[in-house]
């Protein structure tokens, strides 16, 4: 989701210790010269977001961010935009669902954050997270590391947790004391370009985003001691850009896959002041087909919330969705009920702190029964 730099940002601010692990070793001190550097930040506008307005099933947003020809000049060249970039911020964000032989029910979170600052070296941040349904147990950890220059592939590694790839097809490692991945990813669509694959955050600066929405998991899931092959699905998210959104207060994330083979991503960015700004989304039927998602096209509500014992945070919990129909853009109605699979998929470190979870999803499409799995990313509400 576009506005993930601010957890990139915010991490990235900490003059504090990393710890990973179980055992909690720390491997940095991250300090803010380090991912920052000491360059003054350019102006940003206030973009936000009332929580109240989603809970009200008001629009999906106010505005929609701008492309085209306030966004970056040339268009996104794949495979070859999959590589790292020499811009201020870049990332690479992994979601997906797992299933073992026997049945058992994994949810998996991966990202690698890059930050650029002037003549300081190459920054990195990575975090893994797991949902491990049948317990009920959610594990996260963060690592930090630094390189001279960009590479000039796909080709990373931060704390001993990797990241290579070419064409969609994606290999991912990492691992703690309780939980290890090793993930093969093959891509079942076209990229799905949102918004025509450049955002504008005006005085903040522009933005390339585009996603691969369904992509084949194969591998291998380490639980404990014991070690399952696994297949599923996930979701891959990547943005670049000479951007920086210090102002934004906070944003909700919607990925879905349905099992009809459509995905659907919605955003909703928010500010301190709680109003509204900047929505925007995009419908990818089986076949690849996309169709943008306006304002006026999406109503969220909130059915729920559920507060964090670990940092006193309320997030709302569970959603109903309902999108459409557009026929000339080929989005059909969906009303679609999302459920977290547990309650708890709050990533809390130092200083930031927000909630990235596995979802199920069922409702109808265009009257028809529908189901499906997702993830939903919620920032903002902790003050992280």
């Amino acid at each position: 989701m576009g506005a993930r730099a601010d957890i990139a940002l915010a991490l990235a601010r900490m003059a504090t210790t990393v710890r990973i692990d179980g055992r909690g070793r720390a491997i940095a001190v991250v300090t803010a010269a380090v991912l920052i550097g000491c360059q003054a930040q350019p102006a940003a506008p206030s973009l936000s977001l009332d929580v109240a307005d989603v809970a009200s099933a008001a629009p999906l947003g106010a505005s929609r961010p701008s492309s085209g020809a306030s966004g970056p000049s040339a268009p996104i060249r794949l495979p070859e935009d999959e590589a790292p970039h020499d811009v201020l911020t870049e990332w690479w964000y992994y979601t997906g669902h797992l299933w073992t032989d026997a049945g058992s029910r994994y949810g998996f979170q991966f990202v690698v954050f890059q930050s650029i600052r002037g003549a300081n070296p190459v920054g990195y941040l990575a975090h893994f997270a797991i949902t491990d349904v049948a317990r009920e147990r959610y594990s996260f950890a963060a690592r930090v590391a630094q390189r001279r220059a960009v590479p000039p592939s796909l080709d990373l590694e931060v704390g001993g947790w990797t990241l290579q790839g070419g064409a969609g097809r994606d290999i991912l490692a990492a691992a703690t004391d309780d939980y290890g991945l090793e993930l093969a990813l093959t891509p079942q669509k076209p990229a799905a370009l949102h918004a025509g694959g450049s955002i504008s955050f005006g005085t903040a600066g522009n933005s390339y985003y585009y996603s691969r929405t369904r992509l084949a998991v194969a591998g291998t899931m380490r639980d404990g001691d014991s070690v399952s092959q696994v297949a599923g699905l996930a979701w891959h998210d990547h943005q670049w850009g000479n951007f920086i959104v210090p102002a934004v207060g906070g944003w909700d994330w919607f990925s879905i896959q349905l099992d009809d083979g459509a995905d659907l991503m919605l955003t909703v960015l928010r500010g301190a002041d709680g109003r509204r700004t900047v929505a925007f989304g995009s419908y990818i039927d089986a076949g690849g087909g996309l169709g943008d998602l306006t304002a006026s096209d999406a109503e969220i509500r909130a059915l729920g919330a559920w507060t964090s014992a670990r940092t006193g945070a309320t997030y709302p919990s569970g959603w109903e969705l309902a999108v459409g129909p557009i026929a000339e853009r080929a989005v059909p109605r969906l009303n679609l009920r999302v459920v977290p699979v547990i309650a708890d998929q709050e990533l809390a470190f130092d200083r930031t702190s927000y909630w990235e979870g596995a979802v199920d999803v069922s409702g109808t499409i265009d009257g028809r029964p529908a189901a499906g799995h997702g993830y939903v990313e919620l920032t903002g509400y902790s003050g992280g």
